[in-house]
C-alpha cells in the first residue's frame, strides 16, 4: 500500500513541476504565493491525473505471480 502511496506521490510531483514549468499553463505566480487557486486547482489536476496514469498502466500491465519452471533433466 505504502508503495501505491509513495508512487502517486512522485507521479503527481512530476506531473505538477511539468504543469507549473509550462507557461501556457501556469504564466505567473499568484499574488498569495504559491498558494492560490490556481495553485491549488493545478494540484489537484496533477493528483487526478496521476491516480488516472497509475490506474490505466496497472489495467494495462496486470503484474501477476511468476511461474517458476521446473527443470527438466536432460
Amino acid at each position: 500500500m505504502t508503495t501505491q502511496i509513495d508512487e502517486l506521490k512522485t507521479t503527481a510531483s512530476q506531473l505538477l513541476a511539468a504543469m507549473l514549468s509550462n507557461p501556457h499553463i501556469y504564466p505567473q505566480i499568484s499574488d498569495t504565493g504559491g498558494y492560490g487557486t490556481m495553485e491549488q486547482q493545478l494540484i489537484i489536476l496533477a493528483v487526478e491525473m496521476a491516480e488516472s496514469l497509475i490506474q490505466h498502466i496497472e489495467k494495462a500491465h496486470p503484474q501477476s505471480e511468476p511461474k517458476i519452471m521446473p527443470n527438466k533433466a536432460k
